[in-house]
């Protein structure tokens, strides 16, 4: 059973940095594209970020090119994802989730995921 578990949200002010973090078990990390989604009140959950299995590849939001960085300790299990210079409309609830696929997946679309953390909350005051 693949767990998924987000960490290191919080409240912070525009223009502020969080790191937040998702621990992954119950099968090899190391074999798998991860992606970062959030999700605002009253909104869809939308695509923030994705990385694959290696590192190689990352994809980003427009709306967090250049603010965001995805990144991967695969020893560790965990994925990352560096909210640098937040906006009042970055705040949402984020999510980590894993595909069950490990490989040839349009890692944008939210239905290329099956496995999903249980959301850390990201607030930006302005």
């Amino acid at each position: 059973q693949v767990q998924l578990v987000e960490s290191g949200g919080g409240l912070v002010q525009a223009g502020g940095s969080l790191r937040l973090s998702c621990a992954a078990s119950g099968r090899t990390f190391s074999a798998y594209a991860m992606g970062w989604f959030r999700q605002a009140p009253g909104k869809e959950r939308e695509f923030v970020a994705a990385i694959s299995w290696n590192g190689g590849t990352r994809n980003y939001a427009d709306s967090v090119k250049g603010r965001f960085t995805i990144s991967r300790h695969n020893a560790k299990n965990t994925v990352y994802l560096q909210t640098n210079n937040l906006k009042p409309e970055d705040t949402a609830v984020y999510y980590c989730a894993a595909p069950a696929r490990a490989g040839g997946l349009d890692l944008v679309p939210l239905t290329s995921y099956d496995y999903w953390g249980q959301g850390t909350q990201v607030t930006v005051s302005s």
